[in-house]
């Protein structure tokens, strides 16, 4: 990268040592299994993106009406096949998303959720491992969004010992 550049891709608070924001990121660290708060905060900061993003949308005024209408259809499109918005959603439930809406599309939390792993920690190590395959394709980064169509697609890849199902690391239910 060239100098000068911004490569931080997050936000970090304002006021570091505010009491209740500390536990809450705490909690939501141990929830979904986070490596720091630094994943925490990109995924706020995705958050904010979307938001501000759905608040220029529906604030747009002037121009061409048809051109913004296929940015909006677009733009909630995009979140609905990430499962971020349900389908009868619409731009303005953009608005109250919460950061869990983020986190809950991240490969780890869907691993963990689809039951390959016994805890959102065995679901990280197994992912940057290399045991996880999404649509038949090795991915190796527990922030993956999962769109919601590649949701059933994720599995144990065929080459790892994970993939047996006698494999004493696997969850208990599968």
């Amino acid at each position: 990268m060239a100098l000068g550049t911004n490569t931080t891709f997050y936000e970090t608070p304002n006021h570091p040592y505010q009491e209740e924001r500390i536990a809450e990121e705490s909690g939501l660290l141990g929830k979904y299994g986070l490596k720091n708060k630094e994943e925490l905060w990109r995924a706020e900061s995705e958050l904010r993106q979307y938001r501000r993003e759905a608040r220029d949308a529906l604030g747009a005024t002037g121009g061409d009406e048809s051109q913004a209408e296929a940015e909006r259809s677009e733009f909630v499109a995009r979140l609905q096949r990430l499962d971020i918005l349900d389908e009868q959603e619409s731009l303005a439930d953009v608005l109250s998303l919460e950061v869990t809406d983020i986190l809950e599309r991240r490969l780890q939390t869907v691993v963990y959720r689809n039951g390959l792993a016994n805890s959102v920690g065995q679901a990280r190590q197994f992912i940057s491992h290399g045991h996880i395959t999404v649509n038949g394709a090795r991915v190796q980064r527990p922030s993956y969004k999962v769109d919601a169509d590649e949701e059933h697609s994720v599995a144990f890849d065929e080459s790892s010992a994970l993939s047996d199902e006698l494999h004493p690391e696997r969850a208990e239910d599968q």
